[in-house]
């Protein structure tokens, strides 16, 4: 019902500071909505455990996502045409049952099939403490390990930037 965290409705990485202030809320959801009705691409899955939506990855080209492009942690590494997954959501009741995994593959191949070659992330690097909410929001970097995505770039010390040649 909040859009996730404080009104965001994974509009943060879509939208300018100023932007994602003043549409904050209502605002956010309304302008997720329009993507949802308009673009010709979804911008992101979601994960059901039976018939309830327990989680939600955003997966679309990195040119979506007009943050990135003043991004310290994310700042280019070339001018290859990425995809990007930039943030999740997993209801408290579902996490630590393996649905941030389920959802990392699911976007690759999403990504796949829609003519990605590669996709990278910008998830946390948590080395020995244990995550908390905050940190799982960009996605933890054993995950993406684990699904065979490799650092390539590490421009502040707990934000690696991986990446999945497909």
């Amino acid at each position: 019902p909040n859009g996730a965290t404080e009104g965001c409705w994974c509009m943060w990485f879509r939208e300018s500071r100023q932007e994602y202030r003043a549409r904050r809320g209502d605002g956010n959801r309304a302008a997720l909505r329009a993507i949802v009705d308009d673009s010709e691409l979804t911008p992101g899955l979601l994960a059901y455990q039976g018939e309830r939506p327990v989680g939600w990855v955003s997966v679309a080209p990195r040119t979506d996502y007009s943050r990135l492009a003043r991004s310290r942690v994310a700042k280019r590494v070339d001018d290859a045409p990425v995809w990007s997954i930039v943030c999740f959501f997993i209801h408290r009741d579902a996490r630590g049952q393996g649905v941030m995994h389920a959802l990392v593959d699911a976007a690759v191949k999403f990504a796949r099939d829609h003519g990605a070659t590669t996709i990278e992330a910008y998830p946390q690097d948590t080395a020995g403490r244990q995550p908390s909410a905050d940190d799982a929001f960009v996605g933890l970097l054993p995950v993406f390990e684990r699904a065979g995505f490799v650092e390539v770039a590490r421009h502040t010390p707990n934000r690696p930037l991986v990446r999945l040649v497909l």
